[in-house]
Formats: structure tokens, C-alpha cells, sequence
């Protein structure tokens, strides 16, 4: 039996979480992303997102918030509501859904259905359903082109629907006591379950009960077996902690074998801590967490590399790093390619948050975005003239200009590398 997913879910109305599909109340304080980035840090696998909108406005108005989310966020995003055109499931995908769903009660969903999956890719494309009965579409048809079946509505209905249906299955219930949730993960179609945490419920403690009760939930798989590693006379392995984005080296920990397995069920990293003798799960009174996205080894199998998704804070003076105070440190010429990037536009930010006469970024911002757009289309020919000369040089030379200009356009319209990076990523 593979291993199944804990999911959780938001419905998003007016670019606000609400309680439930027929519900306008505000869930918690409405705010989606901050909603989002509560469920990653306590250990949901997924998110599903069910846009309520009414009209097409507020729909181009929610799928912002979904983009939002989706930078805010690593833990895969399914989404949906509202797919009236084929175009609509593009931009819920271009929004950083991994999968996009169509509702089947639905007529104009149902037909629309095999155009998406063979546009987008049948796995990028899910079905969602709340009566079965009601289905003009067989089940070979679904099958055919949709990945998987986000069912909703009342037990009755899911079990049924669970029990009809030939698709991967994920539930989607409002609450569920830890039961009822494995009965329905042991079943073979069912790959995971959608609920909402609660604070007497969250995801750790539910993916450690449905360990208990036999059901292979998702978690970390590791090459290596705590037998492999060679502790210390403590029985302790040091660990080397780097942020997993700017590699910079946050702290040094160690671990025990309970804490290696805690921290491969929870996907948070977890210690032993020295001094007081007992488990220490990173952020559990501070909220800075650290999401496992990587753990290495090295050669004499006595020391791991984890490399971690930092929230906050790694040092507890509040330093990014605890490595913040230097010994000895000389100067070097070497310079990353991120550096120079975030070098320059922090330049660029600053002039036009502190004009500096005499200055050319103060100049373009003076004149406006007319004059800035100006410049780099010079610049972006520039470019072609030069990528027809056999000197590299001189191509070097015309892609850091449009460069330059491209950043002080990023910096007019309040655009970041990490905005870039986040969307590249999502492509």
C-alpha cells in the first residue's frame, strides 16, 4: 500500500477564507496566505483551494491570492471553482496549482474535460464530485482523462462515490475523528484525505496516530537506517543545518535515533537536545521551524547535512545564522552570480528610496516608466546586434545593460529576483 496524504483545504470567497461552500463566514481571520503557511508548519502534505467565485472578476481576483499562496508556501496546491473555459484552468495552473479540478455536476465541465487533459497533461487535471448519481460522464471517460477525484458531500455520499468510482480518490471532509480518517485511507483508491486541523488535532500528532493504527502515511523516506550512522559515545550524530535556498549555514545540532525518526515522520527537523536531556523540535515555542528538504550523509557515516526551509530566525538571539560573528575573515574578489544580482538591486532600491543627485538610475526614475521601458527596448536590441558578432565580449557587455535596466523596471514596479525565481519555478 503506497503511502497516503493528509491534505487540508481552504475555500476562498471574495479573496477571503470562509467556513464552507454554502458559508460566507470568515474562517479564522480570512486571511488565505497566512491560513496556508499555518497548515504547511503543522505538517499538512497538500492543500486544496475551492474558489467560490460568482463572477469572472472575482475570480481573477482570487487566483492573486492563490498566486500569493503558492509563493508562500512549498506543500503542493490542487485548485478549482469557477472553470467555466479551458483558459481558466490555464491560469489556475499558471496560479502554482499542481493539479486543477473541474466540477462534474457541471454540464459545461463534463464536455470540457477531455480538451484540458489532453492541452495540459491528464495528470495536471482532476475531477471533483458530490453525487455520483448525477454524473453524465462515465467512469472509463474520467478515468481516461483525469489524474484524480476530490469527493465531497456527506459520508454516505463519499463512501459510495469511493466504492463506484475507478479514479484515486481523496475525500474532502470538513472534520473527521482519527477513525474514520484510517478506514478510509486503508481503503486501495483512497490516496489521501482532506480535513481540517483543529488545535486539538494537527497533522504530526494525526500522522503518527494513523502510523499507529497501520495505515503508510506520507513521510520522509531515507536512503539510510539509523543502524547505518555511527553515533557518538552519547549516541548522538552531529548535524550540520544550511538554508536550503541561500546555502547559508544556520546552526549545528544533534540527534539522537528518536529524534531522526521524529524528524523523518513530521518533515520538521527535530534535536536532542544536550542540556536538558529530552526531544527538541525546532520552533516548538519560538514558530521558527525548519521543513526538511534535504538530508545528507558524509563519508564516515558519523555526521548529516540538512538542508532546511528556515521560518524566522535559526539563532536564538534572533540572528538569521548562528554563525554571525567572525574570527578571522579576508577579503576575496569572488563574487556568486546571486550576490552581484541582489548587490546591484539593492543599489538600484536604494537610490530611489534615497535620490542621489548626478544619479542615472535617478535620472530613469525621474523621468518615468515611459522612459524606462524606452531604454530597455534600446537595450534589448542591443542585444540581437551584438549576438552577431563573433566577439563574446561584446554580448556580455549588452546583456548587463538590458540587465541594469531590467532591474530598475523591477524596482519602478516593485517586482524582486525572489518574485522571479518563485514564478520560474512554478513553470
Amino acid at each position: 500500500m503506497k503511502n497516503k496524504k493528509l491534505y487540508t483545504h481552504i475555500f476562498l470567497k471574495n479573496e477571503k477564507a470562509v467556513t464552507g461552500l454554502k458559508n460566507s463566514h470568515l474562517f479564522s481571520d480570512g486571511d488565505a496566505v497566512q491560513i496556508a503557511e499555518f497548515y504547511e508548519k503543522n505538517g499538512a502534505d497538500g492543500l486544496i483551494i475551492f474558489d467560490l467565485s460568482d463572477s469572472d472578476a472575482e475570480h481573477e481576483a482570487n487566483l492573486d491570492v492563490i498566486r500569493r499562496i503558492s509563493r508562500a508556501v512549498e506543500i503542493p496546491l490542487i485548485g478549482g471553482g469557477h472553470m467555466n473555459r479551458v483558459e481558466d484552468v490555464k491560469k489556475m495552473l499558471y496560479a502554482g496549482c499542481s493539479c486543477a479540478f473541474l466540477n462534474m455536476s457541471k454540464q459545461g465541465n463534463a464536455d470540457m474535460l477531455e480538451e484540458v487533459s489532453k492541452r495540459f497533461g491528464k495528470e495536471k487535471i482532476g475531477v471533483c464530485i458530490n453525487d455520483f448519481s448525477a454524473l453524465t460522464k462515465s467512469n472509463e471517460h474520467l478515468e481516461k482523462f483525469a489524474s484524480v477525484a476530490l469527493l465531497f458531500g456527506d459520508n454516505r455520499h463519499i463512501y459510495e462515490a469511493v466504492n463506484n468510482i475507478s479514479l484515486r480518490a481523496i475525500p474532502v471532509f470538513s472534520e473527521l475523528q482519527p477513525e474514520r480518517i484510517c478506514a478510509l485511507l486503508k481503503l486501495d483508491k483512497v490516496v489521501g484525505v482532506s480535513t481540517r486541523v483543529t488545535p486539538e488535532m494537527d497533522f504530526p500528532s494525526l500522522r503518527k496516530s494513523m502510523m499507529e493504527m497501520g495505515v503508510c502515511v506520507q513521510s520522509l523516506e531515507s536512503a539510510f537506517s539509523w543502524s547505518d550512522l555511527k553515533p557518538n559515545a552519547d549516541g548522538l550524530v552531529p548535524v550540520i543545518v544550511q538554508d536550503y535556498q541561500t546555502k547559508q549555514v544556520l546552526m549545528l545540532a544533534y540527534m539522537n535515533e528518536e529524534a531522526f525518526h521524529q524528524t523523518l515522520m513530521t518533515g520538521r527537523m527535530t534535536y536532542f537536545s544536550r542540556s536538558r536531556q529530552q526531544l527538541w523540535l525546532k520552533g516548538e515555542t519560538s514558530g521558527h521551524y525548519q521543513f526538511v528538504r534535504q538530508i545528507s550523509l558524509d563519508c564516515d557515516n558519523d555526521t548529516l547535512l540538512a538542508k532546511v526551509q528556515q521560518v524566522g530566525a535559526a539563532c536564538h538571539t534572533g540572528n538569521k545564522s548562528c554563525f554571525y560573528r567572525d574570527v578571522v575573515a579576508q577579503q576575496s574578489s569572488y563574487r556568486s552570480t546571486e550576490t552581484v544580482l541582489e548587490d546591484v538591486m539593492n543599489v538600484i532600491q536604494d537610490r530611489k528610496q534615497n535620490p542621489k543627485e548626478g544619479s542615472y538610475t535617478n535620472y530613469l526614475f525621474d523621468k518615468g516608466i515611459d522612459k524606462i521601458l524606452k531604454k530597455l527596448g534600446e537595450e534589448a536590441t542591443e542585444i540581437i546586434i551584438a549576438a552577431k558578432n563573433p566577439n563574446p565580449e561584446e554580448i556580455k557587455y549588452e546583456i548587463s545593460d538590458f540587465l541594469y535596466h531590467m532591474m530598475v523596471l523591477m524596482a519602478e514596479r516593485g517586482v524582486s529576483w525572489e518574485d522571479i525565481a518563485e514564478e520560474l519555478s512554478h513553470r
